[in-house]
């Protein structure tokens, strides 16, 4: 009977588990629904804000910006985004191997020339332990995406890039594409590609590649642009700068809302599956125990 009961401990310790990981399922699935209305939100204002730059730059306009200038790199600048907390599957441990082999890729520059700025708990103590010293907590950015704390961020990279304290800023994180499909994404924030080609390219891709932008093709723009095309160039920049970082954080935030709740439903699948084996045990466990008694009455009564 001792095994009978430790199997009966073992399926209600399975089934407290999945009433947490169930619950936890639900919580991820009720903030991910506010990500992606939050995305929604914003990523019209963020398309048409790139749309206009890139249709812009499409022209044979000349202009210079020093957030566009490609020079040798000798420092670096890493922004890399994961969550605060774990339970979201190998959300965090792919961020943390993407780091570590980009901190690897440019590892003769030295530690010194080269800045993380790790966005979330876990990618903090990731680059401690991969040796690299953060620069600064931005752990409520990870938890709450603010547009305002994202400025301050954005702003202190341009300004590090325009004085040339660093050479290059990156940036890693997740991509949201659906609920199931999260992709880990790694690309250049400063300097800016002014490829119109590419620029443009982008654009399309970011818009889905809607009527009206295909409607543009094959047009040639011809702004006129006042009161210069310098300042036009220098006021719309960082506001484009200080969108692409935003939309980073929210993609990053709403990409662990979807891990986690896939996460947590697989769990709570195999916590079925686990109380399922373990009842067909109770079961055969404890027919087989009534049968032993079974025989031992009959073979005393035999007696």
């Amino acid at each position: 009977m001792s095994s009978l009961k430790e199997i009966k401990n073992r399926i209600n310790s399975v089934k407290s588990t999945r009433q947490i990981t169930s619950a936890m399922k639900m919580v991820a699935s009720a903030k991910l629904h506010k990500a992606q209305a939050r995305i929604s939100n914003m990523l019209p204002y963020q398309q048409k804000l790139h749309g206009i730059l890139t249709r812009f730059l499409s022209t044979d306009t000349a202009f210079r910006t020093p957030y566009t200038e490609v020079r040798p790199v000798q420092k670096i600048a890493i922004v890399v985004c994961s969550s605060n907390s774990a339970l979201c599957g190998a959300f965090n441990a792919n961020i943390s191997k993407m780091l570590e082999s980009t901190l690897e890729a440019y590892r003769s520059l030295g530690k010194d020339n080269i800045f993380v700025y790790p966005i979330g708990k876990k990618v903090e103590t990731a680059t401690r332990k991969l040796g690299y010293t953060p620069q600064g907590s931005f752990t409520e950015l990870a938890e709450k995406p603010s547009f305002a704390g994202t400025v301050q961020l954005s702003e202190l990279l341009m300004k590090q890039f325009a004085e040339k304290q660093i050479d290059r800023v990156e940036l890693i994180y997740h991509h949201f594409k659906s609920t199931g499909n999260q992709v880990l994404t790694h690309e250049t924030f400063l300097p800016i590609d002014l490829n119109a080609e590419k620029a443009e390219g982008e654009s399309k891709e970011a818009e889905g590649e809607n009527k009206e932008t295909a409607n543009t093709q094959g047009y040639t723009n011809d702004y006129i642009v006042e009161p210069s095309v310098e300042e036009f160039v220098t006021a719309l920049l960082p506001r484009t700068l200080n969108q692409k970082l935003y939309t980073m954080l929210a993609d990053s935030n709403v990409s662990e809302h979807a891990a986690r709740m896939l996460a947590m439903q697989t769990a709570t699948d195999n916590a079925n599956t686990l109380i399922q084996d373990l009842t067909k045990q109770y079961n055969k466990s404890r027919q087989q125990a009534i049968t032993n008694e079974l025989l031992d009455i009959v073979g005393g009564s035999m007696k």
